[in-house]
């Protein structure tokens, strides 16, 4: 027999996965991964075939090599390191795809459509990006990539940082976040650029939220302030510091 029913519990223990989460991924049963990795079945084609896309893996190298053997060979334990990391593939949603994504960001047909990216600096983590357009949070400017980190519980916001918001009603925005202490499942929405008002979205309202790790933005891109933009801001500024003093006085 192959080595790829050995290889197959390796790479799940790489990961430190349980054997339910390792079938889900391959969408098998548990019952058969646990047959395939106590080699008593040989392991179907398509599921080495998911598995060599998730590791970036050969069929050969599946089926053939004993990738557990990394004794006295630095590359190999090297790879062996680069498996248990993972690759942190990073699916891209730009503007024209926004509308698309409110109906299929749960369907893994439609997020497999996605182009996808790396970058080496990320630690392990689910991760998503999001083009951005208009003023709303300048200085960051409109036509950005923002690169979001997956929230799995909504309680773990933290106030006044900086999250891609997928919601029903608003859709996909980027904006700071602030927690109401009187209405435990609503959060309002701040824009950077103040000359834009808070607003506030109900909890059962957000379908994902992505907490902002990084920016990606055209080299020399300036923020484009004009004139009245500046006016504005200047306004509304003067009129939050009055409103401040009255409320302290």
């Amino acid at each position: 027999m192959s080595t790829a029913g050995k290889n197959l519990k390796y790479l799940r223990k790489l990961r430190g996965w349980t054997q339910e989460e390792f079938a889900t991924k391959l969408q098998i049963k548990r019952s058969l991964l646990g047959a395939y990795e106590e080699e008593r079945a040989e392991p179907r084609i398509d599921v080495l075939e998911m598995v060599g896309e998730m590791f970036k893996l050969t069929l050969d190298e599946l089926l053939l090599k004993d990738l557990a053997d990394t004794k006295g060979n630095y590359l190999a334990k090297r790879r062996a390191q680069k498996l248990a990391a993972g690759t942190n593939e990073i699916q891209f949603v730009p503007v024209k795809a926004a509308a698309g994504y409110l109906a299929g960001y749960a369907d893994p047909e439609f997020i497999d459509e996605l182009n996808t990216f790396t970058l080496p600096m990320l630690a392990p983590g689910q991760y998503r990006a999001f083009e951005i357009v208009g003023d709303s949070m300048l200085p960051t400017p409109s036509g950005s990539i923002i690169v979001g980190e997956k929230v799995e519980d909504i309680n773990d916001v933290k106030n006044n940082f900086t999250y891609i918001v997928v919601s029903r009603n608003e859709g996909i925005v980027y904006k700071r976040m602030m927690k109401n202490n009187r209405a435990k499942n609503k959060y309002t929405l701040v824009s950077d650029n103040p000359t834009y008002q808070p607003y506030q979205v109900n909890g059962e309202d957000i379908l994902e939220v992505w907490k902002a790790m990084m920016i990606i933005g055209k080299a020399n891109a300036q923020p484009h302030w004009n004139v009245n933009q500046l006016a504005n801001v200047v306004n509304t500024l003067q009129e939050q510091v009055s409103y401040l003093k009255k409320k302290i006085n």
